[in-house]
């Protein structure tokens, strides 16, 4: 199956159609046979019907031969779509369908007047050009309904090789985008790709018999021998990578028309793309993510994941020549990781659907290789279990996207994010894949630097990420042996919310209906009894670490100090001064007036003095710097508060929780809330602003997600009471949501 051969059919049918025009006398001048859509492109399959016009001007009358032409083209046994219109009618067609302008595009000459077929073409092409724009918004939709019916070539069980996003129309598609002259297409990928999906359908026109685009099951063997392919699995695996390839084109392009589309019409064409720098080497150009100036990607090994994160965080374009380059310059990871790699990829698995764009990116350009070598295990891997609409790479992303709208409900968002990409990384073994799944999963936590207790989660997650499904569903849930089933296999409450979490994420990605309203109650009541049974892994409070306290700090607890010490993943920040209300938000707000990222703190006294210390991912600070701005928040100088806005485009609403039964000296408030500059801060001033001391407090940043742990008291006393207590969640969720944390 080669463009040859479909060539020779479109020479064979233009001998026809010639034919046919000349032997019932058609006019030479004024009147023209014209082939459009993938006839106009000389790419017939071998059961593709023949489109074709016969165009006329005005002028000319159309006699008994507009009609006369086509019975010798029936009786050739051609299957023909055809039509009679005056030139005038085409382009009244063309502009009320675009459907029907998208096949002219193609508009190629057959027989009868040239001069009319130039004519024609050349009218068409100046209406497209002069009403892209106009018209641009409403091909868009036309991708999406089809998406939505059809799925993508690349991930559904059953492909439409046509229709199907990454399909031979949305190839179509990119051509007339570019015959917009509005925006440009690599053309040689674009190419490639389509005329080699033309080579599958000819191989599937050819074992089904028929003209049909949808390929089921049994076809794929068949086919394999017609593609010079060892097998079913082959073919495959060749027709869903070029199906991944034209969706990745063809996103990348449609969001560079959104983006041209929503640009002020006075902002200068052609010119040099302005970059907005969003820091640490990247920039934005275009509503993509971009190498600034001063990015030095041969001396950063988080560059990529840091490129990656923001353009996936920002719902931007990870801009693939960007990925490219940084895949080629950007030293390998370190092993085990740093926590900040860590951070990263937690922040990207957990950046909801503009995730899905990015992945593609990472794929495309063979990123994924240097980070996670093993997700070439269920690269394009379609299920075995038709109830999946997706292959299992694209399963385990769209299971991302489902858990990052749960990572309030867990207090280790970042175990949960690795657990969803990972819980079906067995698939393909001959054993169980949540069996076969365990060690790869556990050598890549361990590779990622996840302590012992993360790693052994994660492991435990994809193990057991059936369990709570397949129990709820076939057990009886008021037998006490169907709990003990449960318990037997996880380990605390902790673990089992991830793997409810987990399971649900991993439903929804599935289908519609894998996740129930039934499903979902039986797994929540499944939950809830198992959960009686197992211990609450709390966080509990820390020991202090001893610090040196300075004699000036002990003789005059108004006098303040900051210490800065570098390490290896940034640098500890230790803040050091006489107890007070409000202390700990004022350094807090220390931190966040400097745009310094907090990833870890503990606060809490020792004899009267108030010290925190904060890991921060940041070298370089000055000490001075940071004393001076401390003074001047706690004398009231700036309003850290007005200076620190809102947060941009917060999705998940934070969670407050009271913890009564973790401390008997204090309330222990559990904040979960999007990580951004100033979340300790407005958590400290909401608190001191009732008149509430932080005995000591236990601030994370997992992820994109702060969970954060704060043990609180009356100024002089001991815990709250119930009503107080309630009043200080209330003020702190309410301090969070105001501010989009």
């Amino acid at each position: 199956m080669t463009a040859a051969e479909r060539a020779e059919r479109a020479r064979a049918a233009d001998a026809l159609c010639q034919q046919a025009f000349a032997d019932v006398g058609c006019p030479e001048t004024g009147v023209a046979l014209v082939a459009v859509g993938g006839y106009g492109r000389e790419e017939l399959a071998p059961y593709s019907d023949l489109d074709v016009v016969l165009v006329h001007d005005a002028e000319v009358e159309a006699g008994p031969w507009a009609g006369d032409i086509w019975y010798p083209l029936w009786d050739s046994g051609a299957k023909i779509d055809h039509s009679v219109r005056t030139v005038a009618e085409v382009l009244e067609q063309a502009a009320a369908d675009l459907k029907v302008a998208l096949g002219l595009l193609d508009v190629r000459h057959l027989a009868g007047d040239p001069n009319l077929t130039l004519r024609l073409r050349t009218a068409i092409l100046a209406a497209w050009r002069r009403d892209a724009k106009r018209r641009l918004p409403e091909l868009r939709e036309l991708g999406v309904s089809r998406g939505r019916l059809l799925g993508e070539l690349a991930h559904d069980s059953l492909p439409d090789l046509k229709e199907s996003v990454g399909g031979l129309r949305d190839a179509t598609v990119l051509k007339a985008l570019v015959a917009t002259w509005l925006v440009d297409v690599p053309h040689s990928e674009l190419e490639s790709c389509r005329l080699a999906l033309l080579d599958v359908r000819d191989a599937l026109h050819t074992v089904a018999g028929r003209g049909t685009d949808r390929v089921t099951p049994e076809y794929w063997s068949d086919m394999a021998p017609l593609l010079d392919l060892p097998d079913a699995a082959a073919v495959q695996l060749h027709t869903r990578s070029l199906g991944r390839r034209l969706t990745h084109l063809s996103r990348l392009t449609w969001r560079r028309v959104d983006a041209l589309l929503r640009r002020p019409p006075s902002a200068a064409e052609g010119r040099r793309p302005r970059l907005s720098p969003i820091g640490n080497g990247l920039a934005v150009a275009y509503e993509e993510v971009v190498l600034d100036r001063y990015a030095r990607p041969e001396h950063d090994p988080l560059l990529l994941l840091r490129a990656a994160a923001e353009a996936a965080e920002r719902d931007l374009v990870l801009e693939p020549s960007t990925a490219a380059t940084l895949v080629a310059k950007v030293p390998p990871l370190p092993e085990p990781w740093p926590a900040e790699a860590r951070d990263l990829l937690v922040r990207l698995l957990a950046a909801g659907r503009g995730l899905l764009g990015v992945w593609e990116t990472l794929e495309e350009t063979g990123a994924l290789a240097g980070f996670l070598p093993e997700w070439e295990r269920v690269l394009l891997l379609p299920h075995a279990s038709a109830v999946h609409r997706f292959t299992v790479d694209r399963h385990l992303i769209e299971t991302c996207i489902e858990a990052s709208a749960l990572i309030r409900r867990v207090a280790r968002p970042d175990v949960l994010m690795v657990a969803a990409l990972l819980h079906d990384i067995g698939k393909g073994e001959l054993t169980e894949h949540s069996v076969a799944g365990e060690p790869i999963a556990r050598g890549i936590a361990v590779r990622m630097g996840f302590d012992e207790r993360q790693t052994e989660l994660i492991a435990a997650l994809v193990r057991w990420h059936l369990l709570l499904p397949e129990t709820a569903t076939t057990r009886d849930l008021d037998d006490p042996a169907t709990v003990d089933l449960v318990t037997s296999r996880v380990h605390d409450r902790e673990e089992l919310h991830l793997l409810a979490a987990l399971t649900e994420a991993d439903a929804r990605a599935t289908s519609e209906k894998a996740w129930t309203r039934w499903r979902a109650s039986l797994v929540t009541e499944l939950v809830r009894r198992a959960s009686v049974g197992l211990a609450d892994n709390l966080v509990l409070e820390v020991p202090a670490h001893a610090v040196d306290v300075p004699d000036s700090v002990r003789n005059d607890p108004a006098s303040v100090v900051v210490e800065v010490d570098e390490d290896a993943d940034g640098a500890v920040v230790t803040v050091m001064s006489g107890d007070r209300v409000g202390l700990l938000a004022d350094a807090a707000a220390m931190l966040a007036l400097q745009r310094v990222s907090v990833r870890a703190a503990r606060a809490w006294t020792d004899e009267g003095i108030g010290i925190s210390q904060w890991q921060v991912g940041r070298t370089g600070l000055d000490e001075a710097v940071l004393r001076q701005r401390l003074q001047t928040i706690a004398e009231g100088g700036v309003d850290p508060a007005a200076r620190l806005g809102t947060a941009n485009g917060a999705a998940l609403a934070p969670t407050v929780t009271v913890r009564p039964e973790a401390s008997d000296r204090a309330t222990v408030l559990e904040v979960r809330a999007t990580d951004r500059p100033g979340v300790v801060y407005l958590v400290c001033a909401a608190l001191a602003g009732l008149g509430l001391t932080v005995a000591s407090a236990h601030v994370d940043t997992l992820g994109p997600q702060a969970v954060d742990v704060f043990y609180v008291q009356e100024a002089g006393a001991g815990a709250l009471t119930d009503a107080h207590a309630a009043e200080a969640a209330h003020a702190v969720r309410l301090a969070l949501t105001a501010s989009g944390s």
